[in-house]
C-alpha cells in the first residue's frame, strides 16, 4: 500500500507541477517563474496540510523526492520544442492543463485525507474532508494568486466541488471498501466530475446569473 500511495502523490506532484508550468508558460515567464510556479503549484497543497495537522517540518523539506520532480518535470516543458508544441494550439494547451490539474486535484485530495487519518489521533468527518480539499486545491489556489488570475476554483468549471464531492466519497468507503478502494474511487470521482463539468461546460450559480 505505501508504494501504491507514493506512486500516486509521485503522479499528482509530477501533474500539478506540469499545470503550473504551463500556467508560466502561457504568462511568458522566464525559466525561474516557471519552475516556481511548477513547485509551488505541486507541493503547496500539502504544506498547507502539513501546516494544518501540526507537522513540522512539512513533508516537502524532510524529503526532497517531490520538489525534484516539479522541477524537472517544469524544466522539461520549458525546453523550446515541448514549449512550442504547447503553445502551438490553443486546444492543446487547453487539454494539458485540464487533464493534469484534474489528476493533480483527485490525487492531493485523497492523500490528504490519508495523512489527516494517520495524524489525528480521533478524525472527525469535517476535518478529514477539509483537509482533503484543502491539499487538493491548496496549490491551484496559490498558482493562480502567483500568476495573477483570478482563483480558478471560484471561478472556472466545478473545481473545489469536485474535491469535495471525492472527499467525500472517500471517507465514506474507508470504513467500508479500505483505503484503497477508497482512494481510488474518491480520486476517480474527482477527475470524472472535472473532465464532465469541461466537457458539458458545468458551472455554478454566478452573482450576475
Amino acid at each position: 500500500m505505501e508504494r501504491l500511495f507514493l506512486l500516486l502523490e509521485l503522479t499528482g506532484t509530477l501533474a500539478f507541477a506540469a499545470s503550473g508550468a504551463i500556467t508560466g508558460l502561457k504568462k511568458n515567464m522566464d525559466i525561474f517563474g516557471v519552475c516556481i510556479l511548477g513547485l509551488t503549484t505541486a507541493v503547496g497543497g500539502g504544506v498547507i496540510r502539513d501546516l494544518i495537522l501540526g507537522i513540522a517540518p512539512p513533508a516537502t523539506f524532510q524529503d526532497p523526492v517531490y520538489a525534484v520532480v516539479a522541477l524537472l518535470t517544469s524544466l522539461v516543458l520549458f525546453l523550446p520544442r515541448i514549449r512550442r508544441l504547447l503553445m502551438w494550439d490553443q486546444r492543446l494547451y487547453d487539454l494539458v492543463l485540464l487533464i493534469m490539474d484534474s489528476a493533480g486535484l483527485g490525487i492531493f485530495t485523497v492523500a490528504g485525507i490519508r495523512i489527516a487519518y494517520q495524524q489525528a489521533a480521533r478524525p472527525t468527518l469535517f476535518l478529514l474532508v477539509f483537509v482533503g480539499v484543502v491539499t487538493g486545491v491548496g496549490g491551484g489556489l496559490l498558482r493562480d494568486m502567483m500568476a495573477g488570475d483570478p482563483p480558478y476554483i471560484f471561478v472556472k468549471h466545478v473545481y473545489a466541488s469536485a474535491s469535495l464531492a471525492g472527499a467525500l466519497a472517500c471517507v465514506w468507503l474507508w470504513p467500508l471498501a479500505g483505503q484503497a478502494a477508497a482512494m481510488l474511487t474518491g480520486c476517480g470521482l474527482v477527475i470524472t466530475i472535472r473532465i464532465l463539468s469541461a466537457h458539458f461546460r458545468w458551472n455554478l450559480p454566478h452573482a450576475h446569473d
